[in-house]
């Protein structure tokens, strides 16, 4: 090697799945910001030119031609730098594999199959791909490198393993790895694990961005042997990190192999100068767990209406604290003038979340508008009379409330084209605790994999970030209803959330049996009641709209029972 340090490059983008030209494009604009750093090395994350997941997109021929053409058409990009980018690429057998191309010196060098293909939680890779066989080392100069591609490096003695055995001092790894609160942590203590075993500096290089349900948080890193972590990207945005390594600390001869294991060499590119100049590696600060989880709501929300068409989004805004929590990640993702809120008040609408409901739109700067549903909601009554005549007023009347609150939510998205965002919580999403057609009605539920109490956390959190008062403190402070009859409090028919949060942890986060959840010192028939309310609510879930997956086990792609289901967990 002619100079000492060796630049790698990490770009962190947030690709589009399905729109291949764009990203292809994206990646080409990184490709020359790279360049411009004079970096020999430029990586780019899992299905980065076909964005992840793309699904049943990969059972489309055609889908798999596009993506590879828009690969192959980035070759020319590559004369004096080397690429690495994941795609779907394609063998003489027909075979669909999760790919990562080698480009240097203007062609295609080499391409490498995951091996390890995750199908547990929101993975389901075994369904789309072949696992891969060969296990290639490459080599820039006197360096040998390895590349793997995300589930690899999680898996002991995987291919990672045998890139060290045979000389590898460089690991590379191209990620999609989905965003659940406290996982950039997991990732941290296990590439600070492999770094030490291993000997080498490694490279994490991860997606960023919202994809249906799922998020992608970014912080890209690089570990060095001992383990530290010297360079990192931020969190939940685009980013490009750059990191000088010292090649005297990694030239290697190369004569250990692993078993299997082939070596592929490729010349390494150099910038118009060939001058590295003094570079220093940043660290890029740590988001606390409610920051992160936060700006994982945003980025979810954001980038779900954006690619998905809508400019605009309108949601119930009733005074509660999880209509207002929704309106403040809303704003904080569209900006005020893209976001409506719309009061809704009947008979049983206190005076006190009327007002909170205007409140909190003048805090947030967002258009607001009020519709009584008081004679909409008799005109039903009317006409409905004759069959609920001498019947006792309950369950139907409330949901009529909630279903004419959704109809006249759906009437201005039609009207106006407004994606219209439910408001619904995962603790009252777990027990059924919503109106099928009602307030579960709409395109996208922002906080859907938020517990309640999470919900106040995250309020609060809200707005001591903001240094002023977002969300009243008079929203948070009042006791949870949903104000559908004369002084109805959630409590009337869910336990209290504090204790219902922690049983729905241990029941459906955790998998936790009956007799094991009751070890917790949890009374007998509340658990009981609450198995039992999550169980029978399972069609109602499988009918609700995709949100943002912030914990480990997420309602949707994470836990998928079927709905006629006669097994008793209580």
């Amino acid at each position: 090697m002619e100079h000492k340090a060796l630049r790698i490059a990490l770009a962190q983008i947030n690709p589009t799945v399905g729109d291949i030209s764009s990203n292809r494009d994206k990646i080409g604009e990184y490709i020359e910001k790279a360049r411009a750093k004079n970096a020999d090395v430029v990586i780019f994350p899992e299905l980065a030119i076909c964005g992840y997941p793309p699904e049943d997109l990969l059972l489309k021929p055609h889908f798999i031609r596009d993506n590879v053409q828009a690969v192959r058409s980035l070759e020319a990009k590559t004369k004096s730098i080397t690429v690495i980018c994941g795609f779907a690429d394609i063998d003489g057998n027909g075979n669909v594999h999760n790919a990562a191309a080698v480009m240097s010196g203007g062609e295609l060098k080499g391409v490498y199959h995951k091996k390890e293909l995750p199908n547990y939680g929101v993975f389901d890779e075994r369904r789309y791909f072949k696992a891969g066989r060969n296990n290639i080392v490459f080599t820039l100069g006197d360096i040998l490198f390895g590349v793997t591609i995300c589930e690899d490096i999680w898996v002991d003695k995987g291919p990672w393993m045998d890139q060290s055995k045979s000389g590898a001092k460089v690991l590379l790894n191209i990620s999609a790895s989905p965003f659940h609160a406290g996982k950039t942590d997991e990732r941290r203590k296990l590439l600070a694990g492999r770094a030490k075993e291993t000997g080498a500096y490694i490279f994490y290089g991860n997606l960023v961005g919202g994809q249906d349900e799922l998020v992608f948080d970014g912080g890209s890193f690089v570990v060095d042997p001992r383990g530290k972590v010297i360079a990192s990207g931020k969190e939940f945005e685009e980013d490009m990190v750059v990191v000088d390594i010292n090649t005297e600390d990694i030239i290697c001869s190369g004569k250990k192999r692993g078993v299997g294991t082939k070596v592929r060499k490729v010349r390494l590119g150099r910038g118009e100068s060939g001058e590295k100049g003094v570079l220093k590696n940043t660290v890029c600060p740590r988001l606390s767990r409610i920051e992160e989880i936060y700006k994982a709501l945003v980025l979810g929300t954001g980038d779900y209406v954006r690619k998905n068409g809508f400019k605009k989004v309108v949601l119930g805004l009733s005074g509660g604290i999880d209509s207002s929590f929704t309106a403040a990640v809303a704003v904080d993702a569209l900006g005020a003038e893209n976001v409506i809120g719309v009061s809704m008040p009947s008979e049983y609408t206190s005076e006190g979340t009327r007002s909170d409901a205007g409140r909190t739109a003048q805090n947030l700067g967002m258009e607001f508008m009020e519709f009584p549903i008081h004679d909409v909601f008799q005109a039903y009554l009317n006409t409905l009379a004759p069959v609920f005549k001498e019947t006792q007023a309950g369950l139907a009347e409330e949901n009529l409330q909630a279903r004419i609150r959704a109809g006249i939510l759906m009437a201005l998205s039609n009207k106006f084209g407004w994606l219209v965002l439910t408001t619904g919580n995962k603790s009252e999403t777990a027990m059924g605790y919503c109106t099928l057609y009602g307030d579960m009605a709409g395109g996208f539920a922002v906080i859907k994999d938020v517990p309640k109490t999470l919900v106040y956390e995250l309020s609060r959190f809200l707005n001591d970030m903001k240094n002023k008062e977002i969300i009243p403190e008079s929203v948070i402070k009042r006791e949870p209803t949903a104000e559908l009859r004369h002084g109805q409090k959630d409590t009337d028919s869910l336990p209290p959330y504090d204790i219902l949060d922690v049983v729905l942890k241990y029941y459906v986060e955790k998998d936790e049996s009956f007799d094991s959840i009751l070890k917790k010192k949890i009374d007998r028939e509340l658990v009981k009641k609450v198995m039992n309310m999550v169980d029978k609510s399972e069609y109602k879930r499988r009918q609700s709209a995709p949100g943002v997956k912030i914990t480990p086990k997420a309602f949707g792609r994470d836990r998928r029972l079927p709905i006629t289901n006669r097994y008793k967990s209580a």
